[in-house]
């Protein structure tokens, strides 16, 4: 190796510093790589999503909770075939094996607002742009009906 490749070469290491993953973020990842680990194990049939997400909404702070519970309750009524689960740590709502919709705490990850959001399997498709994810910070009545309306949507 020449003296320029060298000096280049430690030149890239000791001036850029990865900042890579948050620590919420790598804890989010390696809480999705227990919940696969432990769904090919038990066996995704087997596995008690449900209890799961249950436990998990238990342990979050008050305010996450709250809204947590609430979501849950909205999903089970206006999507009753939607699997609930975990997903990278937080409680989700799946058909066929994959995400529709999910809850993320503020608490986890430092926010000022919890999230509620729909991946690309949800169909809400409308015109074209629309919201996948909502900050949260309270849930009225009418924020309630709008959400069961969307889970009904995402389904259908």
């Amino acid at each position: 190796m020449n003296a320029t490749q060298n000096t280049a070469k430690s030149t890239t290491a000791a001036d850029k510093k990865f900042d890579g993953f948050t620590d919420e973020e790598r804890a989010a990842m390696k809480e999705h790589a227990k919940e696969l680990k432990k769904a090919a194990r038990l066996g995704a049939a087997k596995a008690d999503g449900e209890r799961d997400v249950l436990e998990k909404i238990a342990e979050m702070k008050e305010s996450d909770r709250v809204l947590a519970e609430r979501f849950h309750a909205i999903v089970t009524a206006s999507a009753p075939a939607l699997t609930p689960k975990l997903w990278y740590g937080m409680p989700a709502y799946a058909k066929d094996g994959k995400v529709v919709c999910f809850f993320q705490s503020a608490e986890k990850f430092k926010a000022r607002y919890a999230t509620i959001g729909f991946n690309d399997i949800a169909t809400l498709d409308e015109g074209t742009m629309w919201p996948t994810a909502f900050a949260v910070t309270a849930l009225t009545a009418d924020d309630e009906a709008r959400l069961a309306e969307l889970v009904k949507r995402a389904v259908s």
